[in-house]
Parts: structure tokens; sequence; C-alpha cells
């Protein structure tokens, strides 16, 4: 698992996570986890290079 910094819609503040990269339908890359503090489950849309 990498660490990827990203936005938790419930704690309304930028976090760093653990994810894993994942590829979804369309073909785009996202790293998903969980939130550190809360446990809500957070996304990061990746670029080609990420």
């Amino acid at each position: 698992m990498a660490t990827y910094n990203g936005y938790c819609v419930k704690c309304r503040e930028k976090r760093d996570f653990e994810g894993t990269v994942e590829e979804t339908a369309s073909g785009r890359r996202m790293a998903k986890g969980t939130c550190p503090v809360c446990g809500t489950k957070m996304n990061r849309i990746l670029g080609k290079n990420d």
C-alpha cells in the first residue's frame, strides 16, 4: 500500500491515507482507501504518471 493525499468528505479536510490503485471501467486509475480518523472511504483520481 502507498500513501496518498485526498479529501475526506465527512471530516471536510485533506488527509493522507493508505490505499491501493484500482482501474475503473472507463480506464481511469484511482487510489481507494479509508480515512485514518473517521473511517470513511476516500478516493483520489490519479494522473497518467502517478
